[in-house]
């Protein structure tokens, strides 16, 4: 598929099963995966048409679904050896969804082994379309993203782990929390709204469509070690930065830190 059919393909599911519920979601459609986990029938609907659209162009490709894996985690350790699979979390975001919160999205990432070389984000509520494609730019619509340098600046830190929001590694600025949605953080990430973003969750859903997002505007995902992303491992922290320098100095500074 064109990378425009897989955006098309993500705004038409949303359109036709998450989008009309949204606000209007009954008690029986919201269900929990385990306890503080929530997952509704607009998650399970949309991953099993997004699937079934990427299985028919792509068939010898591993398709890994957040829903899917819930069920069966056999899919997320096969992508360890997989050479060609996508990763579809359809409605990131859940708990804001539920809450009716507009920032939640629809992400899809397609990856040749551990690189991911295609991705998608499409915010419903927003209206905006996030796409990369490794060695051709991150783009919102027309408009190509690109991180601003914040030389000689303190870094503006966000963070998911919540007992972290307001407490400052070693001399940066105390961490706010995040959008609470990875397909809301990392095109703010690109689009120079904080300057990191740091995770204690890490699963390739979440993470491999942004990494490239903000790695064609000129970022990093890294770990704290400094090694690169790698989508098949779920360890944390995890570091998302709009800058290299940025990266280094988050991780000078988590090394330094008792939390």
């Amino acid at each position: 598929m064109q990378t425009d059919e897989v955006l098309t393909l993500l705004q038409d599911v949303a359109a036709t099963v998450i989008e009309p519920r949204f606000r209007a979601l009954a008690d029986a459609e919201v269900m929990e995966k385990k306890p503080g986990d929530l997952v509704t029938v607009a998650d399970r609907e949309a991953e099993v048409e997004i699937t079934k659209a990427l299985r028919a162009a792509y068939p010898d490709a591993l398709m890994v679904g957040e829903e899917a894996v819930s069920a069966d985690a056999s899919a997320l350790s096969a992508a360890a050896d997989a050479d060609h699979w996508f990763t579809i979390d359809p409605v990131d975001g859940t708990r804001n969804f539920v809450h009716g919160s507009q920032d939640y999205a629809v992400m899809v990432a397609e990856l040749r082994g551990r690189a991911v070389v295609r991705s998608w984000i499409w915010q419903p509520e927003h209206r905006l379309a996030y796409v990369a494609e490794r060695g051709a730019g991150a783009w919102c619509g027309a408009r190509r993203l690109e991180v601003p340098s914040r030389d000689g600046q303190n870094p503006r830190g966000r963070t998911s782990r919540r007992s972290l929001v307001g407490t400052a590694l070693a001399d940066l600025a105390p961490l706010e929390l995040t959008w609470a949605s990875c397909g809301i953080d990392y095109p703010k990430l690109a689009e120079n709204a904080c300057d990191y973003v740091l995770y204690n969750s890490v699963m390739p859903w979440d993470h491999a469509p942004g990494s490239l997002l903000v790695a064609e505007a000129g970022g990093v995902t890294t770990y704290d070690d400094g090694a690169p992303y790698d989508p098949t491992s779920t360890r944390s922290p995890l570091i998302a930065a709009g800058t290299e320098d940025i990266a280094v100095a988050v991780q000078t500074a988590l090394n330094g830190s008792t939390v």
